[in-house]
């Protein structure tokens, strides 16, 4: 029997792989108890999950499980062709900013593509290319208004692309995609693929930057009376490590998310609460602060109460989400120094949503620019239950090229000892990529389907070469002339693979939308087909011909 398995090794290389592909295909994997393996389910931030099949783990794209397509280019422009070094970034950033009344992350300057962008809506909006460019004169730069154009960079765009992906994953919008684009007028944007999830959800979730920082509100006195005033005392540069969202509970009245901060920020941070006054003993009070009222609004209405409110705000994106008090034990870590060895405070929010949408934006970190879906952007909604009609047709599109091929392999040979395992070696092979689809988690999508049909008729034609090189050249009398007509078949498969791997290279790396993932599927068959199946293939028509033996 071992000397079976020795000689036969490839045939039950593919044994192993069909039964690890069934694993995961069907084994069930996450979900409590009680939970279905599919269907329509909801995750903690309220985010419908029926992208996976009901009795697999399957995962399916947007076309085949219906959902929603945004598609919108980032919001900024760009000057280009600027001569400056590493040294004069932050005092060309800041320059810009002053200038044009911008805040903290809406200019970025790249001394390696002599680029120097801004992103902030309100500016593109309002302000001229002119007044860019003498933004820029102003910080030393020979700027004109020829160098200025609408959009961002390529490195920005790719930073974005990141950003997106990871907040979706985070999320719990299963299957997402984010993809750069380009339109064929030539202009950029970015389409964010989510299936089973409305127009409203992804907005949500992409259509803010998730710019999250802490504010101090504190009152400071002056000539002319007590004075609100604010300052940033963290960012999501400063953050270490962020946990997860937690209900409120009888010990935490709240929903909170913990933060904890750098060694560098938390030094910092610790020395801003005792400037401000946060570290007094018994804590500080924050009861007067409204929620309903723009941070203007509460400032003055603060400065005419006469009480004394101390809060730390959390701010996502400009607006002002919770204001909290310090709470006895945090100012005592403070006036002690005990806060810099343990840097840990509680960002809250009004409700758990809130709280939830913090982390992710937290964790994922601020896209570095909006993306502009308001006016130059584009959304789609599939209806699931249209989307459900392609799946049993392409089930039978794809069970109609099986049986064609099937047909005709078997009025080529008229051996149905040498056309069957041909046929169930080819579905292998599908089974096989179903499996590495449900083990990485890729949503199908019908150009998915389209490489899989694609690989069939590949796969088919490898096995009629290796039939042909075998069987159309005379008896075959030994395991050694079997051998050498094999590796003479193999070769000219093997060539075949290369080229078709060389030509689909191209499209699975570039963002060419539907048409990558018909590559990237038509290339991992290529692969599976050469490394297992072809040659498993052969050791099976080596026990037919040579069974006298």
């Amino acid at each position: 029997m071992n000397l079976r398995i020795r000689e036969n090794w490839r045939m039950w290389l593919l044994v192993v792989f069909v039964v690890v592909s069934t694993v995961a295909i069907f084994a069930p994997v996450g979900g409590g108890s009680g939970a279905p393996a599919g269907g329509n389910t909801t995750n903690d931030a309220g985010v419908p999950q029926s992208t996976t099949s009901q009795y697999t783990n399957l995962r399916f794209g947007l076309r085949l499980s219906g959902g929603t397509e945004v598609q919108a280019p980032l919001v900024g422009m760009t000057a280009e062709n600027q001569q400056f070094d590493r040294e004069e970034v932050d005092e060309i950033r800041s320059t810009v900013e002053n200038e044009l009344d911008l805040g903290p992350g809406d200019v970025r300057a790249s001394p390696r593509d002599g680029t120097v962008e801004v992103f902030a809506d309100r500016f593109v909006g309002n302000v001229t290319q002119a007044e860019f460019a003498a933004a820029l004169q102003a910080a030393g730069l020979s700027a004109s208004e020829d160098d200025i154009r609408m959009g961002v960079t390529a490195s920005t765009r790719e930073d974005a692309v990141e950003t997106l992906s990871d907040r979706i994953d985070r999320s719990g919008l299963s299957g997402g995609t984010v993809t750069q684009r380009t339109s064929p007028g030539g202009q950029r944007f970015i389409s964010v693929e989510v299936p089973g999830a409305s127009r409203q959800q992804v907005i949500d979730f992409i259509g803010e930057r998730g710019q999250v920082e802490t504010v101090a509100l504190y009152p400071v006195e002056t000539d002319n009376g007590t004075e609100y005033r604010t300052t940033t005392v963290s960012t999501q540069e400063d953050i270490r490590e962020v946990g997860n969202a937690q209900r409120a509970t009888n010990n935490n009245p709240q929903p909170s998310v913990s933060v904890t901060l750098t060694d560098a920020a938390a030094a910092e941070f610790q020395s801003d609460m005792q400037e401000f006054g946060f570290a007094q003993q018994g804590g500080t009070r924050c009861s007067e602060y409204d929620r309903g009222l723009s941070l203007e609004e509460n400032v003055a209405q603060l400065e005419e109460s006469g009480v004394e409110n101390r809060c730390l705000l959390t701010v996502r994106d400009g607006e002002v989400v919770f204001a909290a008090r310090v709470v006895p034990g945090l100012a005592e870590s403070f006036r002690t120094g005990e806060f810099e060895q343990n840097p840990i405070y509680q960002s809250s929010a009004g409700s758990f949503e809130e709280v939830r949408e913090l982390e992710i934006n937290l964790k994922t970190g601020a896209l570095p620019t909006e993306l502009d879906i308001a006016d130059r952007g584009r959304t789609s909604f599939l209806l699931p239950s249209l989307a459900q009609q392609f799946k049993p047709l392409s089930m039978l599109t794809g069970a109609a090229a099986i049986v064609a091929v099937s047909l005709m392999v078997f009025l080529r040979y008229r051996r149905p000892d040498v056309a069957a395992p041909m046929v169930v070696t080819a579905a292998a092979e599908v089974y096989i990529l179903l499996g590495f689809a449900a083990a990485v988690g890729l949503p199908l999508e019908l150009s998915h389907i389209a490489g899989f049909i694609a690989v069939i008729g590949t796969g088919v034609d490898d096995l009629v070469i290796i039939a042909d090189e075998i069987m159309q050249r005379g008896e075959i009398d030994t395991s050694r002339v079997f051998e050498s007509r094999f590796r003479k078949a193999f070769w000219v498969i093997g060539a075949a693979a290369a080229t078709t791997i060389i030509a689909m290279s191209p499209l699975a790396v570039l963002s060419l939308g539907d048409l990558r993932g018909f590559a990237i599927v038509t290339i991992v068959g290529v692969l599976v087909g050469v490394l297992i199946t072809r040659p498993a293939y052969g050791d099976i028509l080596r026990v037919l011909v040579l069974r006298r033996d």
